[in-house]
């Protein structure tokens, strides 16, 4: 009979930790503004899962961290303030990943760049109406707020590849 091994849970593991783990990640979370922060830091400050922040990693150019030996992420407060950007257009203003790519490629979603108001999805409805009510009168898209636009264009590149999805299991 083999002798039993003591175990060692490893923190995080299966997502559970002990409370000594939940303190010593709050106390590491405390850090300066100006520190770098670690895949799991940065996760608990963001109020996202590391496997999100590694995920938009893959789908935004912009986010760079710096990688250490092993592959381990360390990432620079620009990065933490890009994420809080990402997680703000995704979550609290409802864009899509293929938007906010947009955004951040028009500069719109850059730190330095003016924020436009997030729009009320209750209002959108009452946007499409009053555009419907208007068909007689072309609507100039230069008039309408940034964020609508974006909506918009968004919008029509979807059914646009919706239609060619048709087309295509219409030829096939």
């Amino acid at each position: 009979m083999a002798p039993a091994r003591a175990s060692r849970r490893r923190s995080g593991h299966k997502g559970l930790a002990t409370p000594a783990d939940e303190g010593e990640e709050k106390i590491r979370a405390g850090k300066s503004t100006a520190a770098f922060r670690t895949t799991g830091e940065a996760a608990l400050e963001l109020d996202v899962p590391a496997h999100v922040l590694r995920f938009w990693e893959s789908k935004f150019s912009q986010l760079r961290p710096l990688k250490r030996g092993g592959g381990r992420r360390y990432y620079r407060p620009e990065d933490i303030e890009l994420l809080r950007q990402i997680r703000q257009h995704l979550y609290q203003e409802g864009y899509t990943i293929r938007g906010v790519q947009q955004l951040l490629r028009q500069g719109t979603g850059r730190p330095d760049a003016p924020q436009t108001a997030p729009i009320d999805p209750q209002t959108v409805p009452g946007l499409f109406a009053q555009l419907a009510a208007d068909q007689a009168a072309p609507v100039d898209p230069a008039s309408l707020p940034p964020a609508v636009r974006a909506i918009l264009v968004e919008a029509q590149r979807e059914l646009l590849r919706i239609r060619a999805l048709i087309d295509e299991l219409r030829k096939g």
